[in-house]
């Protein structure tokens, strides 16, 4: 089952975006996201989740047919984590995230590093932006697009041993990257599936989109 969920960073107003949420099985929003999802992506939510303290009486009305699951204002868990627990306990398969970066810098950060959470329970998880996805992987990462773009690689264990790639411009060859280097940085696509596998470690694994032709 796709889920996607909608947080309270920084949403562009843009038809990929509205795409993904208009295609997926289950849609959530976590507290103020639903603001985002009034804004930027004409759908209410399937539900509401958080201590709704953002919500305001007129985008309450917006999305009345949701389900509300309130939660105290004083808790141990961001609204977005509960957002993405709340996906796995309703059975998602994959998880797209809008909305979760920009605006607070240690919460953009934690929003990140959560799909590492996500990945060690076997489900793809990704942040989705108008021209961009970025997910964890572990042991494997598949990347479909288009010739020319930018695929980056890094690592968020001490080192990822064993990588190799095909279909990058500057391959890696049973090598190892170390956290905190820039040596997975920038590679470029040269066919439209690029394939990465690797021993041990976590990846997060970037893809910039060419949108100029949309």
């Amino acid at each position: 089952m796709h889920t996607v969920i909608v947080a309270n960073g920084e949403l562009e107003d843009h038809p990929r975006l509205r795409e993904l949420w208009r295609g997926a099985d289950l849609r959530i929003a976590a507290d103020g996201g639903v603001g985002n999802a009034r804004a930027h992506l004409a759908l209410a939510p399937h539900i509401v989740i958080g201590d709704l303290d953002s919500l305001d009486d007129t985008t309450r009305a917006w999305c009345a047919h949701a389900e509300f699951i309130q939660h105290p204002r004083d808790k141990d868990e961001t609204d977005f984590e509960l957002a993405l627990d709340l996906a796995c306990a309703r059975g998602a398969t994959e998880i797209t995230i809008l909305g979760a970066l920009g605006g607070r810098f240690d919460q953009m950060l934690a929003n990140l590093l959560l799909l590492v959470k996500v990945a060690s329970a076997h489900i793809v998880a990704r942040i989705a932006g108008a021209d961009f996805d970025a997910w964890v992987a572990w042991e494997r990462a598949v990347v479909h697009g288009r010739i020319g773009e930018t695929v980056s690689l890094i690592p968020l264990t001490e080192r990822v041993e064993g990588v190799a790639t095909r279909g990058l411009k500057y391959p890696l060859r049973d090598e190892m990257l170390f956290f905190g280097s820039t040596r997975g940085v920038s590679n470029e696509l040269v066919a439209e599936q690029v394939e990465i596998s690797f021993v041990r470690g976590v990846l997060l694994v970037v893809h910039l989109l060419d949108t100029s032709e949309e």
